[in-house]
């Protein structure tokens, strides 16, 4: 596997700093670390806690088979270099148009199919860790709880639209697209 050290001079295994990471962009940041993109196509997660970023890495590793995981590149004791997807996330796109079409929801149905294919047991994803890259193909980021968490809905999609304005439309579709699957949301919302 390529590595981020490999290019940058920096072992693999190593504990990365802030420090190491100074020349790059800072492209994210959250309560489990930072993201910055370290080529066209790589960024690396710095990771506040080493147990989270082994959480994190084993659902990427399970997932390198599928369509909607980023790519794995590289790993450290506290970090993770993996595919820089351009795109937009899922709330930005929705903020911006405003509106969810039947071909979006039938991708984010697709979408949970392969989490749950991949064994995840954690097949939701929040709306801002869902991207769209520029071939219009959705990738999710953020796993941690990938095999921690369990529920037989996706609540915090269906949360984040929500707050957008959009969750009805989409269970609309839901219920013309999978009628089954949209009667087990109903049934357990």
């Amino acid at each position: 596997m390529n590595s981020f050290s490999d290019k940058n001079g920096m072992q693999q295994n190593r504990k990365l700093s802030k420090k190491d990471l100074e020349k790059y962009t800072l492209i994210g940041d959250g309560k489990d670390g930072e993201i910055y993109q370290i080529t066209d196509n790589k960024c690396v997660k710095l990771f506040f806690k080493e147990e989270t970023q082994k959480k994190e890495l084993e659902a990427l590793q399970a997932g390198q088979s599928s369509p909607v995981i980023p790519k794995l590149y590289g790993f450290g004791d506290n970090y993770i270099v993996m595919e820089y997807i351009t795109g937009i996330s899922l709330a930005r796109h929705l903020k911006r148009e405003k509106q969810l079409t039947e071909e979006l929801t039938n991708k984010i149905l697709l979408m949970l199919d392969e989490l749950k294919k991949l064994g995840f047991t954690r097949w939701d994803a929040e709306v801002r860790h869902i991207l769209i890259n520029q071939e219009g193909n959705l990738k999710v980021i953020d796993h941690k709880r990938a095999f921690t968490s369990n529920s037989p809905i996706p609540t915090k999609l269906l949360k984040g639209l929500s707050k957008l304005g959009v969750s009805s439309v989409f269970l609309e579709h839901v219920n013309k697209l999978r009628p089954a699957l949209y009667k087990e949301w109903i049934k357990h919302k």
